[in-house]
């Protein structure tokens, strides 16, 4: 993974309300999102103990909990969401 992840890469959880399911991949540097694999895909995943999980399985023991409205996810609004947090899986 080490590969993969270096410091300029955060490995998030991303939970958009009223939604069934948890993205999981990591910001960059230039604040995209993407998936922790080698070709980029983000993870979709059925609950947050599924999405703490797969990123424990990448031996990532530290991660962004990031919860965005419906709004946030249409407009695509570049500010920092008001429901984040740090979390240790």
């Amino acid at each position: 993974m080490s590969n993969i992840l270096n410091t300029e890469m955060m490995p998030t959880i991303m939970a958009i309300a009223e939604s069934s399911h948890y993205l999981v991949g990591a910001v960059d540097s230039s604040n995209n999102f993407i998936g922790l694999n080698e070709v980029r895909d983000v993870e979709v995943l059925n609950s947050l103990a599924d999405a703490k999980q797969y990123l424990r399985s990448h031996n990532i023991v530290t991660a962004t909990l990031e919860f965005q409205s419906a709004y946030d996810e249409m407009c695509g609004t570049d500010t920092v969401g008001s429901c984040r947090q740090i979390i240790n899986l």
